[in-house]
Parts: C-alpha cells; structure tokens; sequence
C-alpha cells in the first residue's frame, strides 16, 4: 500500500490522486519525526524509522496531518478518524519514551514544581539544557518527552528558572487539542493554569529584560572578538 495514495484517497475521496510519491524511512529525523515536501508534481514523505512498525491506520493519520499542511485545498478543514488516531498516539508517545538524559539543576527544579503544583503526578521527562538561544526561550518535545531550556537561564534568578519550566511542564501535562487540522497548544486551560503561577506578570516582564540584557552581552563579546581578529590580521599585513 502506498501510504501518500491511500492518505490523498481517505481525504479527498472524490479525486483521483494526481502527484507522484516517494517515501522514505530513515534516521536521519528525529524520534517519531515525519516531514512532506512537494516539488513540481512529486510528494516525498520522510518518516523516523520508527514509524515503521507502527499501525498503518496511525501513520494514515500522519501522513493525512502533513497533507494538508502542503496541499492547501481551499475550504478543506478535515478532521479524519485517522488524523484522530494519529494525535492521540503522539500524546501517548512520553508514556513510551525512555527517560535516559537529564540535568541535576533542572531535575531539581522539576520535582520541586511537581510537588507544589502537579501532587507529584507529573512523569519526570528527559530534561537538558539546549544552545544560548534569545527567542526559543524553551520547549516541550512530545516526541522525545524532552524538555529543553535555553543555555542562557543557567544564570538566571530561580522564580524565573521555575516559571519557564513550570509553562514547559503545563505543555507536557495538558498536550494540545486539534481542531480544523491545527495543533493549538495554548487553550483557554493552558492559559488560566499558567496564570496560577505566583507573580507571573512581573515575572514575564523581568524574562524579557533578563534577555535583553544578556542578548547585549554577547553581542559586545561578539564585536569585541571581531575588532581583535581585525587587529591581529592587521599586524600580520603590517609585517608582510
């Protein structure tokens, strides 16, 4: 069975198919990571190999997912009983994921916001520091049950360290809801859960500051080293 026919043809089943396909299992992508691309009149669909063993049904709903990201048909907001299967095994992902990295600052900082604001239900996740990012402040992998934060919190004060994982943890708890083929992860709960976070206002308000001013560090660090390589290559002309 060729997963893209079968997918366009459960979509849309009064149209015939009219692209060529090309699938492809691979590690290259990331854990239960998939992606579609379309050039001229070819669709190549890219799974993780773990995809592969995994219930045709389900993988339908993946590839239907990413279908309709790419084909654009107009006035189509489908919601399929595989795009259903497919979302509900994504969510049940973590509860399959082994927990295998981890961070003793970060753990720390997990199981304290566990136990004052989940009763200690949460499941740990994988817990890591990620590159010294300004705009990816954060984020929740459903995929690798991974929660990442930004290098650049390692210095920050703890309420702020605490509330970025606290939201990262809502994410990990309350998934996301689909609705017109679109992933909301930020719902009316998502927010109202949020805002129980003691100070989170002043707290928003500070995190942008905090990386206002540490964006500016670098960038002085940055121009700083350029001037001296300017400096040395300068010496090393003048001596030539």
């Amino acid at each position: 069975m060729d997963l893209i026919i079968e997918s366009y043809g459960r979509l849309f089943p009064d149209k015939l198919c009219p692209y060529d396909t090309q699938i492809e299992y691979n590690r290259r992508l990331s854990a239960f990571n998939a992606n579609v691309k379309l050039r001229g009149n070819v669709i190549s669909l890219n799974m993780n190999l773990q995809w592969k063993d995994i219930d045709e049904e389900i993988k339908i709903g993946l590839v239907q997912s990413l279908l309709l990201k790419i084909l654009r048909e107009k006035g189509e907001k489908k919601q399929t009983m595989n795009i259903n299967l497919y979302n509900n095994f994504i969510k049940n992902i973590p509860i399959l994921t082994p927990k295998n990295v981890t961070d003793l600052v970060l753990e720390g900082v997990f199981l304290e916001l566990n136990e004052k604001f989940f009763a200690g239900e949460l499941e740990k996740p994988n817990l890591q520091w990620g590159q010294q990012a300004f705009r990816r402040l954060a984020h929740y992998n459903f995929h690798s049950d991974m929660i990442t934060i930004s290098e650049t919190f390692r210095e920050a004060r703890p309420e702020i360290l605490q509330y970025i994982m606290y939201h990262e943890m809502l994410h990990k708890k309350m998934a996301f809801t689909h609705r017109e083929g679109r992933h909301s992860y930020h719902s009316p709960e998502f927010k109202y859960a949020e805002a129980l976070f003691p100070g989170h206002e002043q707290i928003e308000k500070e995190i942008q500051q905090f990386v206002r001013k540490q964006k500016r560090g670098v960038e002085r660090l940055v121009k700083r080293d350029e001037t001296r390589k300017k400096s040395v290559w300068r010496s090393i002309l003048d001596y030539l």
